[in-house]
């Protein structure tokens, strides 16, 4: 373990496949969705570049998609469950679309405006900021399997900005993204590719 913490954390982020509610813009927290068989086909597109890649520390979001993401991918043997990478508690809005909230609420962004029995952005940034303490207390490379906003959130963290900066960055589903070092710099080197 002290050679690990001498090397420095690189995040590696994949999000997990793709599940009915996000194919249909549903925002799905605690809503434990399997994935589709679309999204099974997606989890197992990961393996080649996984099985390639040597990684220090697995962790995953609880939830099933996030889990069977990381069995399909092949790394279920190896995964620790972190609790922090939980996707964005929605509250009153689980289940809903931005449009149908939209509805009855003209202009709400997930962004900007309260949850109602959920979290605020800087709680999820502050779950972040604890998954990345953990990574770069272990060191090496660091593979995390969970969902769109917290990796949009923690990718904010990561780049020392605020939990909203997250807004600009798409995050689709089955992909990789890489935080990593530009000499002491914390980079977002790779994002929202496809494997």
């Amino acid at each position: 373990m002290a050679d690990l913490k001498s090397k420095p954390a690189e995040l590696w982020l994949f999000r997990h496949g793709e599940t009915e509610w996000s194919l249909n813009g549903k925002h799905t927290s605690y809503t434990d969705l399997p994935l589709t068989e679309n999204g099974r086909e997606q989890a197992r597109a990961l393996a080649p570049l996984i099985a390639k890649t040597h990684f220090d520390l697995v962790l995953a979001s609880p939830r099933q998609r996030a889990l069977d993401t990381a069995h399909l991918a092949g790394v279920s043997e190896r995964v620790e469950v972190e609790p922090n990478l939980q996707e964005w508690n929605y509250g009153q809005y689980e289940g809903l679309s931005t449009p149908e909230i939209q509805a009855t609420q003209p202009g709400w962004s997930v962004w900007q405006d309260p949850i109602l029995g959920g979290e605020s952005v800087e709680q999820v940034a502050a779950r972040a900021q604890q998954v990345i303490d953990r990574c770069i207390q272990h060191g090496g490379r660091c593979a995390l399997f969970a969902h769109a906003h917290i990796f949009r959130i923690l990718t904010a963290v990561w780049v020392q900005q605020p939990g909203i900066f997250g807004a600009h960055l798409l995050l689709s589903t089955a992909t990789v993204s890489i935080l990593g070092w530009e000499r002491s710099t914390r980079i977002i080197s790779r994002w929202n590719a496809h494997p």
